[in-house]
């Protein structure tokens, strides 16, 4: 059974650091495109960053390139989004997400594209 869980949410100061992580089962992360979405409350889902598994294209949102890094490691089946210089704006639940793909269909990374989804982790930055 495909499976995707996910860990590291929770409370921060702005200007902090959290790293999100999703574990997968069931299939093997190296053969499809991964990427992190989020969405505030009253918004819509937004693609935060996405990543293919065919030749490494990277996608971020503008809000967050240079402070946000997607990465997969292939021993622990397990993608990550390591969170750096964090805003109250980017107060969230944020969800992992697989493409039954091995590329980006036109180099999009938005929500409609992916097949699986991690059942969201909860990242609230405020002092």
């Amino acid at each position: 059974q495909l499976q995707l869980v996910e860990s590291g949410g929770g409370l921060v100061q702005p200007g902090g650091s959290l790293r999100l992580s999703c574990a997968a089962s069931g299939f093997s992360l190296d053969n499809y495109v991964i990427g992190w979405f989020r969405q505030a409350p009253g918004k819509e889902r937004e693609g935060v960053s996405c990543i293919s598994s065919s030749d490494g294209t990277t996608r971020y949102a503008d809000s967050v390139k240079g402070r946000f890094t997607i990465s997969r490691d292939s021993a622990k089946n397990t993608m990550y989004l390591q969170m750096n210089s964090l805003k109250p704006e980017d107060t969230a639940v944020y969800y992992c997400a697989v493409r039954a793909s091995r590329s980006l269909l036109f180099g999009l990374c938005v929500s409609g594209l992916f097949d699986y989804w991690g059942q969201g982790t909860q990242v609230t930055v405020s002092s």
